[in-house]
């Protein structure tokens, strides 16, 4: 099928798909597994990249793959392959089969409850197909490139644009009968950008990913705003070690929510290697502070109807008025821990923090004196212990206002503490991903800076 096929007739696709799924399932049950289960899809994506006006990456890709689980006496085995030929699926499956034959039994294997299948996959407005050329894609790198580079004159360089155009279709199967296919596209455009004055050289970016083409920031926002943020960061010092307040913005702040998630992530609780285990009833957010998952948000990053497991998503809360009231589950780990999947195999979709409250100028004066950190680098986050030290930029605020950038100092603190007493926080919530988190203000941090 062709670009142009894919884009127009996706239930052909999916019809594709879905037929390749039920000979997964017949070969497998007709070879001796007990439950199998399987995930195809198809994707089709264009990306072109730019760099100082040239032409530097242009990418088109074609792929189409297919995974296959098999469960025999409480063994599995798994197996894929790109090669969608009916005797090389035959084949992957007779893969799976020997793989589940030389490991050890886990009572916890097997697929989800059948009662559990999504018995409803609704249209989620996630399909928005448009064959976007590369001679399009390459002339809106340039225009992003170009507005970045024309918009200051400190801008002296640039790691370059890019443009990209996705679509895909999928289908899950199991040995239940339960059949769902999900379709979306994602449309996406970076820049990176280089400053440089007397005090040295900065770089920075920004970017947009939308599921419609007509959606995306116009070429110069995003060049533009790259150059803003770029020329920002010249004449960055470092700062004094103590103990400061300190404000994340929304990119740095999704990562804090995310180390929570991931505490509370099954993986981590069976092994026994998360500062929150057992903490389901404790408060671990402040009390004006819910996270509240809607993995059926029409249009949504993340949006569907069933997860990995084939199992029915719906809107639930994680934590609710500060008080974590659940686990993030697949049907495995659920099994590990004696407790019932919350259909989160894949991850979370749609995740949102409510309950902020305060404007970018209001969370500025509430810091009052202390840190507003842009970037962290590092990988110094402990979730087995909640240790928290990594390297950051940003800028320091005297006054409630911004005084400088800084650079070159560590922020360090513990996870439970970090996040149980955050001041404030935003309405200033990054959409574009699953995750979505406003800028976040913790009361105090230790910040390692320069010997005062």
């Amino acid at each position: 099928m062709s670009r142009s096929e894919l884009l127009e007739q996706p239930e052909r696709e999916a019809e594709l798909l879905a037929g390749i799924a039920r000979r997964v399932l017949d070969r497998a049950a007709s070879r001796g597994a007990e439950q199998a289960e399987v995930g195809a899809s198809s994707s089709l994506n264009r990306e072109a990249g730019v760099r100082l006006g040239e032409v530097e990456v242009l990418e088109e890709a074609r792929d189409r793959g297919v995974r296959v689980t098999v469960y025999c006496r409480g063994c599995s085995g798994t197996a894929s392959t790109g090669d969608l030929r009916p005797e090389i699926i035959d084949q992957t499956v007779d893969r799976a089969l020997a793989i589940a034959r030389h490991t050890q039994p886990d009572a916890a294997a097997g697929l989800a409850e059948a009662e559990l299948m999504a018995d409803d996959v609704p249209d989620l407005d996630l399909w928005y197909p448009r064959d976007v050329s590369m001679e399009t894609l390459i002339e809106r790198a340039c225009a992003v490139e170009a507005a970045g580079r024309g918009a200051d004159a400190r801008i002296t360089n640039s790691e370059g644009a890019s443009v990209s155009a996705e679509a895909s279709v999928s289908v899950y199967a199991n040995s239940h009968g339960f059949v769902g296919s999900n379709r979306g596209t994602r449309y996406a455009q970076s820049c990176i950008l280089i400053a440089g004055d007397e005090s040295g050289m900065q770089r920075d970016y920004d970017w947009d990913a939308r599921r419609r083409f007509d959606q995306l920031a116009a070429p110069d926002v995003t060049g533009r705003e790259a150059a803003r943020r770029t020329v920002r960061r010249l004449g960055a010092r470092r700062i004094p070690t103590g103990r400061f307040p300190v404000l994340f913005v929304p990119e740095v702040a999704r990562g804090l929510i995310g180390h929570l998630i991931g505490a509370v992530s099954g993986g981590q609780l069976y092994r026994r290697a998360s500062f929150l285990l057992d903490a389901v009833g404790q408060q671990v957010l402040p009390e004006w502070a819910s996270l509240i998952e809607a993995p059926r948000q029409p249009g949504g990053p993340a949006s569907s109807a069933f997860d990995g497991d084939g199992v029915a998503t719906r809107e639930s809360a994680l934590v609710a008025d500060g008080q974590l009231l659940r686990y993030v589950l697949s049907t495995y780990s659920a099994r590990r821990l004696g407790l019932t999947t919350t259909a989160n195999a894949g991850g979370v979709r749609n995740m949102r923090l409510s309950g902020g409250q305060r404007s970018h100028e209001q969370l500025l004066e509430e810091l009052g004196r202390g840190l507003i950190v842009t970037e962290v680098m590092g990988q110094g986050v402990n979730l087995v212990t909640g240790d928290y030290s990594r390297g950051a930029a940003g800028f320091w605020v005297e006054n409630g206002e911004i005084a400088w950038p800084v650079e070159e100092i560590t922020i360090a603190g513990q996870l439970r503490d970090m996040l149980a007493n955050l001041r404030a926080a935003g309405t200033d919530h990054d959409e574009r991903r699953s995750l979505q988190v406003p800028s976040l203000l913790v009361a105090e941090m230790t910040v390692a800076g320069q010997e005062a």
